[in-house]
């Protein structure tokens, strides 16, 4: 997808690393327009030809990842890497990396009792605002972030990740 404007978003590059994804089809598309929602309801600033990656990988290559760069050996379902940060993010050209593993995402949906396709899009806007520089270690963050999460999946049709479900 071609960013040309604030509505539609920067470019989204979805690269494939783990044959894992095969199976999971639509999810450049997806990912296109997670990240242009994501732009478009959180009021996110960025110039149009600006550009971020979605790469599918599978859960050793992410716990690599978060070994490496967190210190947390185990994989984990989303990881972001910005090229930029506070302000520079209105202008870079590139805005960063958004890592997903597999096996994890699929484990996570279905004892969730969610799509993997609903599931997948949450860890893009969850990894795009962090792109943007939303974080969740503090509760007023986590709750804005939660918050901005649950407003941009409304807007694409994707049930509430945070809402609370009562025992079967």
């Amino acid at each position: 997808m071609k960013g040309s404007d604030r509505s539609s978003g920067p470019q989204v590059d979805v690269v494939v690393e783990s044959d894992r994804w095969a199976d999971f089809s639509g999810a450049e598309e997806l990912a296109a327009k997670a990240v242009a929602a994501t732009v478009r309801t959180a009021e996110l600033v960025c110039i149009p030809e600006a550009e971020l990656a979605i790469i599918l990988a599978d859960d050793a290559r992410v716990q690599e990842l978060n070994r490496d760069w967190r210190g947390k050996d185990r994989p984990t379902n989303v990881l972001s890497f910005p090229a930029a940060e506070g302000e520079e993010i209105k202008t870079a050209p590139l805005l960063g990396d958004v890592i997903i593993a597999f096996e994890t995402v699929a484990r996570e949906a279905e004892a969730e009792g969610k799509t993997i396709a609903d599931h997948f899009t949450h860890l893009v806007v969850h990894g795009t605002l962090h792109l943007f520089g939303f974080e969740h270690e503090a509760s007023d963050d986590a709750e804005e972030m939660e918050d901005t999460e649950r407003a941009v999946l409304a807007s694409l049709g994707v049930a509430d990740p945070y809402k609370e479900t009562s025992p079967v």
